[in-house]
């Protein structure tokens, strides 16, 4: 008598169909790191193919990646500040400053290495100054960056004096050369990112970070000096801001109110976090923050090339930071261990 093995085919057949089906649903994409957000990025991006042909075009994604760079450096610095439990709403005035001081001294004459070593160490002396202010004061990094925002926008409008200043063709290449068909521009945005998240995935000081923004009592009661990382972060989001303001001048030719300020940093903080780092602190994502940006810019070339009204950005700008938001409270509830 012979033994016939079972057949396998018809029974396991369903079974195999419904698990794949079972991994297609909303409940399952929430648990996709960044699913929401990549689907969201995906049906504006396909939207906005069909209504407006010259949205696939290489001039157009090339002015994309120039202008989202900028967002993006200033969103690196913040991601790993936030991470940490801080904050910086001053980033975007300290970028407007940067701006505003570099068209200044590039305008009188001065040398482009010059310009670049003394508005970079002003940049960062502003970031230290916040970081000292947030440390040993007490004040919460919210209040104590608005304030210093603030006064930063009023100190860059009292350098141009209202008006505007051009620097001719000095560090035209920056702003609009390119490198094997990408914009200088996005090649520093992209290594000041690899190196965020590089530091925050492998280093002692980004795993430091982690653990301040996770519980900063315990994290001094383990041995980190809170106060020397706060004072060191704050100072490398100013340094970011800095650079993220010469990035700006380079590609706009020039300097004029209100370049940067607080539009900047919003868009920024909302990439931040609809890119997922908590505002609590103790959790940040390098890679949600580039998909954040580049989702943020997309739409923002989408109104532009479909000719809807400037002003509807700022509400298509916080009406995805609160789509994104509540996604990503569902996403977190979601995940194991929480």
């Amino acid at each position: 008598m012979s033994l016939k093995a079972p057949s396998a085919g018809p029974d396991l057949a369903p079974a195999s169909q419904h698990r794949a089906a079972s991994r297609l649903t909303p409940k399952t994409l929430l648990h996709v790191p960044h699913g929401g957000l990549i689907v969201v990025l995906a049906l504006v991006a396909v939207f906005t193919a069909v209504q407006a042909d010259s949205f696939t075009t290489s001039q157009n994604l090339l002015n994309v990646l120039r202008q989202i760079s900028v967002t993006a450096v200033i969103a690196g610095g913040l991601t790993l500040l936030m991470t940490a439990g801080g904050m910086d709403f001053s980033m975007g005035s300290n970028a407007a400053v940067t701006v505003s001081v570099g068209a200044t001294l590039l305008h009188d004459g001065r040398p482009t290495v010059v310009t670049v070593v003394v508005t970079l160490l002003l940049a960062t002396v502003i970031g230290l100054v916040n970081g000292l202010v947030v440390t040993y004061t007490r004040v919460a990094p919210f209040v104590a960056t608005l304030a210093s925002a603030m006064l930063l926008d009023g100190v860059a409008l009292l350098v141009l004096d209202g008006e505007s200043i051009t620097i001719g063709q000095r560090m035209w290449a920056l702003g609009n050369d390119k490198v094997f068909g990408i914009p200088y521009l996005c090649v520093v945005a992209i290594l000041v990112l690899a190196v965020i998240g590089l530091a925050m995935r492998f280093t002692t000081f980004g795993r430091d970070a982690f653990a301040m923004g996770g519980n900063e009592h315990v994290a001094r009661l383990s041995g980190i000096n809170v106060s020397g990382r706060k004072l060191a972060l704050y100072a490398l989001a100013g340094a970011l801001a800095g650079l993220a303001g010469l990035m700006l001048l380079s590609r706009l030719g020039a300097a004029a109110p209100n370049t940067g300020g607080l539009q900047l940093q919003l868009t920024a903080v909302a990439a931040v976090v609809i890119g997922g780092t908590s505002l609590a602190g103790g959790h940040g994502t390098v890679v949600g923050t580039v998909l954040g940006v580049v989702l943020l810019g997309v739409v923002a070339n989408a109104l532009n090339l479909l000719q809807v009204n400037s002003y509807y950005q700022f509400v298509v700008t916080g009406g995805v930071l609160l789509v994104a938001a509540i996604i990503n409270e569902f996403q977190r509830k979601s995940t194991p261990g929480h």
